[in-house]
């Protein structure tokens, strides 16, 4: 992983956690809760999914501070 990479994770709101039973889970570090999608929380992935969808929440959730919503 690229010192970049690290950086960028680390003021990433979602971040992949690896879970005991080796299943992922995404965390919203604002309250490190699981994230949620809907009325579902995103647990039980592997670990590229949990990834991915970090990555995705992480990017929408700056979107909207940027325009302010």
């Amino acid at each position: 992983m690229t010192s970049a990479i690290i950086v960028a994770r680390m003021t990433q709101r979602y971040k992949p956690h690896k879970e005991p039973d080796g299943t992922w889970t995404v965390i919203d570090a604002r309250s490190e809760r699981p994230a949620e999608m809907g009325s579902r929380t995103v647990i039980g992935m592997n670990q590229q999914d949990a990834e991915e969808f970090a990555e995705l929440f992480s990017r929408l959730d700056a979107q909207k501070q940027d325009t302010g919503s």
